[in-house]
């Protein structure tokens, strides 16, 4: 009788139900440390050292989640978030070598779900991948067994059933989290939801080590879908702006 694997972090994994993970870095030492990790978590890994090289494994392979640096030979990490998305729709966890919220927000912007800043702790990285593979098998669920209805807070309307947002008419492209993160705002509009809130509910976060995490994907929210709609309250969180009844 075939046995569950327990991947270090504590999470289960069934057999015959591996994910598979596409490590794209060109640094040999961390290319190698993040590949034991995630094989001792329970991961199918396969590695890129370079731009292309990393596109040609993604068509090849289909992973499940892309770990992809933006550094690498070739051309550079947004061109491969780019061009692998442009294929099919695979979660990123970006990494940057610079603590460059521009780098963030474009990482954001051509399609990564999540990023992390070197140095970081494996452990949170293998944290980091879980959160993510399971927020696609959530909205795999919801597909199934859909939210009826549209919600529409003035010019705003979020489509649950098709995971669409429109802003007057207008289909706004949001990445599978910021999606996420604006319909847990929007399930509560004008209250004031704190990072570590959202933290939990977004991302899975059982701390606040990521609250920059949270105010990178809401400025790359706020230049989708406006920034007017998303009010700030310092020191505390954000909350959904609504149109006065």
């Amino acid at each position: 009788m075939e046995q569950t694997h327990t991947s270090q972090t504590g999470t289960a994994v069934a057999p015959g139900t591996q994910r598979r993970v596409l490590v794209v870095e060109d640094d040999t030492t961390i290319v190698e440390a993040i590949s034991a990790r995630l094989r001792a978590e329970g991961f199918l890994v396969q590695t890129a050292t370079d731009g292309p090289a990393a596109v040609d494994a993604a068509e090849a392979w289909q992973p499940d989640l892309m770990v992809l640096d933006i550094m690498l030979p070739g051309f550079d990490g947004l061109e491969v978030c780019r061009r692998v998305q442009a294929q099919r729709p695979v979660p990123v966890l970006m990494l940057t070598a610079r603590d460059d919220e521009t780098d963030m927000l474009v990482g954001l912007g051509v399609g990564a779900d999540d990023y992390m800043t070197k140095p970081f702790s494996m452990r949170e990285l293998a944290a980091r991948v879980h959160v993510l593979l399971r927020r696609v098998e959530r909205a795999a669920l919801a597909a199934v067994t859909p939210r009826s209805g549209i919600l529409r807070l003035g010019e705003l309307e979020i489509d649950h059933a098709q995971r669409r947002v429109r802003v007057r008419g207008e289909d706004v492209h949001l990445t599978p989290t910021e999606f996420d993160l604006l319909v847990c705002l929007a399930n509560t509009p004008r209250a004031v939801l704190s990072r570590e809130q959202l933290l939990a509910e977004v991302w899975d976060w059982a701390d606040a080590s990521g609250t920059r995490t949270v105010d990178s994907h809401i400025k790359a929210l706020r230049r989708k879908i406006g920034a007017e709609r998303i009010r700030t309250v310092h020191g505390v969180g954000y909350a959904l702006e609504t149109p006065a009844p």
